[in-house]
């Protein structure tokens, strides 16, 4: 696969990259094919994703892709991103990727499903 600039942006500099003081909702995750590890923490406030960081480890992929779905989730009401499937994440994220590496793609989003549906 070639990397698409703003993969790589995001990979470089990752936005929302950091911790909350208060989260409403806090999950690490891994993908145990590849080594990556999410950590991902969303605060609520009215009903919506007030504020939001993720930390972790892992590859441009699932870097990229946690920053450009926070920065998406900002904002937005938690009843609409119940909804979100996988396929709205990957349009979302805006690039593609082997089916090899998909879950990598996806690790923010099941981290994101867990924490809103706890």
């Amino acid at each position: 696969m070639l990397y698409t600039e703003e993969l790589l942006e995001h990979y470089r500099h990752p936005q929302n990259f950091g911790t909350l003081q208060s989260p409403t909702g806090k999950i690490t995750l891994q993908n145990p094919l590849c080594g990556d590890v999410i950590t991902l923490a969303i605060e609520i406030k009215n009903g919506k994703i007030y504020s939001v960081a993720f930390e972790g480890k892992g590859c441009a992929i699932s870097t990229a892709s946690a920053s450009l779905l926070t920065g998406y989730i900002k904002g937005k009401k938690v009843e609409e991103l119940r909804n979100l499937s996988k396929k709205s994440t990957m349009d979302i994220v805006g690039f593609s990727v082997s089916p090899g590496r998909i879950k990598c793609l996806l690790l923010p989003f099941e981290a994101l499903k867990k924490i809103l549906i706890a």
